[in-house]
């Protein structure tokens, strides 16, 4: 067994981002706390605050869901409503958490904060079971490509800690992920208001010998989930000095979404199909030899080439997908409904064009995960597969080989409201 000592000279394993889905009053913020409370993760003021808050309410025991419901409507009614970001740190990993609401009308909250997890958290009441809830979250878990679910059955401690309430849940959810392919897929027993398996492991369930939910987070392999490795780099912005030190300086600055590029590289820029090689690679007062997914640089080409805001440098011998039709899931988000011709202005990379909704493929049955193909109109939460059709071309992936050149976002022209969140297919 490690100790104390030799666990902090342990190498950090970077940085994790995970989110908490489950339906209402499942444990979700409880959990958080617990995690933050065990880990010693909780500053001095931030723990008499919450003691104050919980003795103004007449609790005899700490809340540590307060930890995480930050709105005032939210410690009033006792749920989460916005999703609540909080970072904390062990030896071996540094973590960013979001938690999200239970309620089917905060979905689009779910999807929001689920977006650039690495680890989805989904939490079942051991009372109640899988519930309809459990069924739409691994859907969008799936949906959004997160590679590593892990299900928290919770609140163990009310049912006596019974195993084969454990693994009755346990086969039900094992259908539910064989259904959809989840890649890896995870069960703790847990019972967060108490402490068992989330930091420590927990002595009244001996006959789970697993990982803790810590320990698990810990130690999860993320590293090679987001290697892209196609070159992308969509141009954010052309920077043009123009004074004496760079008087014909002309750069392309961007984050790339893929790949890792090189100084002499052959690129196609898209639209034009032009090629050429990059001369520099450039950031801030340094010039790199290479740089890849994630980082925000500065790259020049040998040629001058006209290009601007929304377009993409590429690898030339594996261009992205180039259409004005476009097939891609939604969530829709809006309480005014998705009905086909309308108009919406779509959003992908640093590009922006208008676009025209062609037809309503089918509608996801969140109970059964049939399609429904028979729809004529989305409302908020639907998830569907719709066809788009724009008014200039976009460079995209498949958001599965790509989760930053496959996604989109819709936006309403008169409103400017975020109407849904889209992922090409």
């Amino acid at each position: 067994m490690k100790t104390v000592d030799t666990l902090e000279i342990e190498p950090q394993r970077g940085l994790l981002r995970f989110t908490t889905a489950g339906s209402v009053d499942d444990g979700k913020s409880t959990l958080i706390g617990r995690l933050l409370y065990d880990s010693k993760s909780i500053f001095e003021d931030q723990m008499d605050q919450l003691e104050e808050s919980c003795r103004r309410r007449g609790k005899d025991e700490i809340d540590l869901s307060l930890l995480t419901d930050g709105l005032r409507a939210e410690r009033e009614q006792g749920i989460t409503i916005d999703v609540a970001y909080r970072y904390y740190a062990t030896p071996r990993r540094k973590f960013i958490i979001a938690d999200t609401p239970g309620h089917i009308q905060y979905t689009r909250n779910m999807v929001t904060g689920a977006s650039t997890a690495n680890v989805a958290l989904i939490l079942v009441d051991a009372r109640n079971g899988v519930l309809e809830q459990t069924v739409r979250h691994t859907y969008i878990a799936w949906l959004l490509n997160i590679k590593h679910i892990v299900f928290c059955v919770n609140k163990m401690d009310l049912v006596d800690y019974d195993k084969s309430t454990f693994n009755n849940i346990r086969q039900e959810l094992d259908t539910l992920v064989l259904k959809l392919g989840v890649e890896d897929a995870h069960f703790i027993p847990i019972s967060a208001k108490m402490g068992d398996n989330v930091v420590d492991p927990s002595e009244k369930m001996f006959w789970y010998d697993g990982p803790t939910l810590l320990s698990l987070l810990e130690t999860i392999e993320i590293e090679k989930d987001w290697e892209f490795t196609s070159k992308r780099f969509p141009v954010q912005y052309v920077i043009r000095p123009q004074n004496d030190a760079f008087h014909d300086y002309r750069g392309y600055a961007g984050r790339i979404s893929g790949g890792v590029f090189h100084k002499g590289d052959e690129v196609l820029v898209l639209p034009s199909q032009l090629k050429s090689r990059i001369k520099t690679i450039d950031q801030y007062k340094t010039s790199l030899p290479e740089a890849g997914f994630g980082e925000s640089v500065n790259i020049t080409l040998e040629d001058d080439i006209d290009i601007s805001r929304g377009d993409m440098i590429v690898c030339s011998e594996n261009p992205p997908l180039i259409g004005q039709e476009i097939t891609m899931m939604v969530c829709w988000f809006n309480e005014r409904p998705l009905q086909p011709r309308n108009k919406y202005i779509i959003r992908h990379t640093s590009s922006e064009a208008k676009c025209v909704i062609r037809q309503i493929e089918y509608k996801v049955n969140i109970n059964t995960l049939e399609q429904e193909n028979d729809c004529q109109q989305l409302k908020m939460n639907d998830i569907a597969c719709i066809s788009i059709k724009t008014t200039k071309p976009l460079f995209f992936d498949e958001y599965r080989k790509n989760t930053i050149t496959g996604s989109v976002i819709l936006i309403d022209e008169a409103t400017n409201e975020t109407v849904a969140a889209g992922m090409i297919i």
